[in-house]
């Protein structure tokens, strides 16, 4: 049995995540954190370093700002940390790759297989028609703070591997000249219920190719990093991704 501490127990990842795992046979939800604790089939605290019970691993579906506790309580215990939490920073980066000297450290910024196929089907196109523009478009629920989502950076960085002088632009507004061919179009929408979409567009002279992922229920999410946990808790210290893991 994989004992998990929850993180973000009671955001709408966490509350998927809690779902699923109730129909596992290897897989327990030992006790979950919020900065909201209310009530689940197991306790929820408002700081993990009130958890006295033995986990195997950490997995944080919530904020940025919980990283610094986070890996502070996996390296004190020895115990694996899974993100699946958006809108990191280099600093917090910094913070998991130190962390990875010490226990297993699993992350990314979207757990579907999914979306790393979607990252590498760009990269190939890319390496083909690299004088074609290339322009990400990502849409989201209303609720989504970040914007772009960690998935659009993502494959923008995948594409920035083959194209290393490529330019983000997040907004046109102030741009009153031609596109230029190192630019990479970021688009966010942010609507409704939307789970989420990624569309790739590569367009050049009289002919576009456009690679489409959607999400249209987070259990793909929710599955996607109970994989990651069942990987990572046999692994040695280091840093993963969804790379090692498919």
């Amino acid at each position: 049995m994989i004992n998990i501490i929850l993180n973000g127990a009671n955001g709408k990842m966490g509350r998927t995540i809690s779902e699923i795992v109730k129909g596992t046979d290897d897989l327990k939800i030992i006790a979950g954190v919020d900065k909201n604790p209310g009530s689940a089939e197991f306790p929820i605290f408002d700081n993990i370093f009130k958890i006295t019970d033995r986990a195997d691993v950490i997995l944080d579906f919530s904020h940025p700002s919980a990283l610094e506790s986070l890996c502070s309580y996996a390296k004190e215990r020895g115990i694996s940390l899974v993100v699946g939490t958006t809108g990191l920073e280099e600093k917090h980066y910094e913070m998991l790759r130190e962390l990875s000297k010490n226990v297993p450290v699993f992350v990314s910024s979207n757990m579907s297989v999914g979306v790393f196929l979607l990252v590498n089907l760009v990269k190939k196109a890319v390496e083909v028609l690299k004088d074609y523009d290339i322009e990400i478009v990502e849409r989201h629920h209303n609720q989504k703070i970040d914007a772009p989502s960690g998935t659009a950076l993502m494959i923008a960085d995948a594409v920035k591997e083959i194209k290393e002088d490529c330019e983000y632009i997040y907004s046109r507004v102030d741009k009153r000249k031609k596109r230029d061919k190192n630019e990479i179009g970021i688009h966010s929408v942010r609507a409704g219920n939307l789970v989420g979409e990624h569309r790739v567009i590569i367009a050049g002279e009289d002919e576009t190719i456009e690679l489409i992922h959607t999400v249209t229920s987070r259990d793909v999410l929710a599955r996607g990093a109970l994989k990651a946990v069942r990987f990572i808790v046999s692994k040695a210290p280091g840093f993963y991704t969804m790379k090692d893991l498919v």
